[in-house]
């Protein structure tokens, strides 16, 4: 997920806990910063691989899943990365603060990128399930930690911070395709999922060998559980867990399980969590009309970020299958593994968002509104599956299409990025109705949830009809109208917003 960047103001650089500076910062950032870049080296890797993995042969070491249903594994497993990231929130508020979350996060990646590498399919699905589970709760912490290196809110540093942050967040991306990708095609899967293990090992020794620059802060529960809810909550917990176990038991004794037993609950559940949240808040009698007009206002941004993610987050799936079924391998004599292309968005990224920022900055009164750029983002989307839509007539009948249609692919999603992602960060602070500050932001990361799991639906019902023409033009054309509609009613959702612009 890209950040605007902001120039980074140097000055003032003194200290947190002493031990000089990072480029002008605490030393604290480094740690977080080479943590994050670890972690997402880890996780971008995993990632580029799990697709290819699920869907290739048996003979080839794979799982030798049919296409959609791989694809449709990978998009409620990233699913379930992004709803676990309200939970991982509440858990460092309420039980273990946020340095304690995290450490244990990046223990609980680790293990499941090991168990990634046992060459056993249950190994496999259980160590998906550690790393969604510490993905979670190392999603929703670790930026919390770079904001408490700065306890001053209008530090000038602090926007330059998160800057160099996410670069981190970029260079691990980038990296993961061309190493793990490389060595999980080209020599053995499980070697590359092993390697990922490493990744995120390296981001955890640094973690807890820098501890030491963080704030004090991090290490601080903002709101621990008192011990009769800390009662209530394990009774249902217990509960739910019992009720889950006992189902899923008599599934598998009657022969009855597939995999589509955890698919389809896990995609259903993702789209009506975030329903029932919005519902939550606008029923809430504490708070005001005039926030209650801006949750309003807020759903037409959640909708509309769903819609972009469900596309977006197919460059994992959809376009890793295209990328090994349909893509040549090789551009102007060099050949490469498929899994490469994923380096794509992050390398454009770091090559582009700096110029988007500018480019808001020089337009002054004349940038475009949230509205306008929540249009802009849909369509840049919905245009890119028009793209994929004309390559894959270009692939008809097997033939491989040069990879130039992939690059040109995952340009234009990233434009269309930088226009919604940064920006539905910030209305989503500014939209939070003062009670739920920390909960609308899990609800921007349930977007991501929102839109993945109905990537996973179409997936599942489609079949193999998923990388067809016909579905690349029907999705990118829910975007493209999606985005129209924001375009043209712009004028009653800013009505919504009060007085937010």
């Amino acid at each position: 997920m890209a950040s605007s960047l902001t120039k980074d103001t140097a000055a003032q650089a003194t200290p947190v806990n002493g031990g000089g500076t990072f480029f002008g910062h605490p030393r604290g950032l480094a740690t977080l910063f080479m943590t994050e870049m670890w972690e997402r080296f880890s996780f971008y890797g995993m990632r580029a691989l799990l697709v290819l993995y699920l869907v290739a042969p048996a003979s080839k070491g794979g799982l030798a899943f049919a296409a959609a249903t791989g694809a449709a594994i990978y998009s409620v497993y990233n699913a379930t990365v992004y709803l676990l990231a309200m939970p991982g929130g509440w858990i460092a508020d309420r039980l273990w603060g946020p340095r304690k979350t995290v450490a244990v996060a990046g223990t609980i990646i680790m293990i499941g990128h090991f168990l990634l590498a046992v060459p056993v399919e249950a190994s496999f699905f259980v160590g998906l399930v550690f790393i969604a589970v510490g993905s979670g709760l190392l999603k929703a912490n670790i930026s919390t930690m770079v904001g408490h290196l700065y306890p001053e809110r209008n530090d000038p540093r602090r926007d330059g911070a998160f800057t160099i942050f996410y670069m981190g967040i970029n260079l691990g991306a980038f990296a993961a395709p061309l190493v793990i990708g490389t060595v999980g095609q080209s020599v053995n899967w499980h070697l590359g999922f092993a390697l990922a293990g490493v990744g995120m090992a390296l981001g955890l020794g640094q973690f807890l060998l820098g501890t030491r620059h963080l704030a004090e802060e991090s290490s601080r529960v903002p709101a621990p559980l008192r011990a009769e809810e800390r009662s209530v909550l394990l009774k249902k917990a217990g509960m739910w867990a019992g009720a889950a176990v006992l189902f899923y038991a008599v599934v598998v004794a009657t022969g009855s399980f597939t995999i589509n037993w955890a698919l389809w609950p896990l995609s259903l559940a993702g789209l009506a969590l975030p329903a029932y949240y919005f519902v939550k808040i606008r029923r809430d009698k504490e708070i005001t009309a005039d926030e209650r007009s801006k949750v309003t206002g807020y759903i037409w941004f959640f909708i509309a970020a769903a819609v972009f993610w469900m596309i977006y987050d197919q460059s994992g799936s959809t376009l890793t299958v295209f990328a090994s079924n349909n893509t040549a391998s090789k551009l102007f004599g060099f050949g490469f593994p498929s899994s490469w292309f994923q380096s794509l968005n992050p390398l454009y990224i770091m090559a582009l968002a700096p110029f988007v920022a500018m480019l808001w900055v020089k337009l002054k009164d004349r940038n475009p509104s949230t509205t306008v750029k929540f249009a802009l983002g849909l369509l840049g989307i919905g245009i890119s599956f028009g793209v994929m839509m004309m390559a894959q007539t270009a692939a008809a009948g097997g033939a491989k299409v040069t990879p130039l249609w992939l690059a040109m692919v995952y340009l234009v999603q990233t434009v269309a990025e930088l226009c919604l992602s940064p920006v539905g960060l910030s209305v989503t602070t500014k939209l939070a109705p003062a009670k739920y500050a920390g909960q609308m932001m899990g609800l921007w990361f349930l977007a991501v949830t929102a839109g993945d799991c109905t990537a996973a639906i179409i997936q599942l019902v489609a079949g193999n009809a998923f990388l067809s023409e016909a579905s690349f033009a029907i999705q990118g054309a829910v975007a493209a109208l999606a985005g129209v509609a924001v375009f043209v009613y712009r004028k009653r959702i800013i009505a919504l917003l009060g007085d937010v612009h």
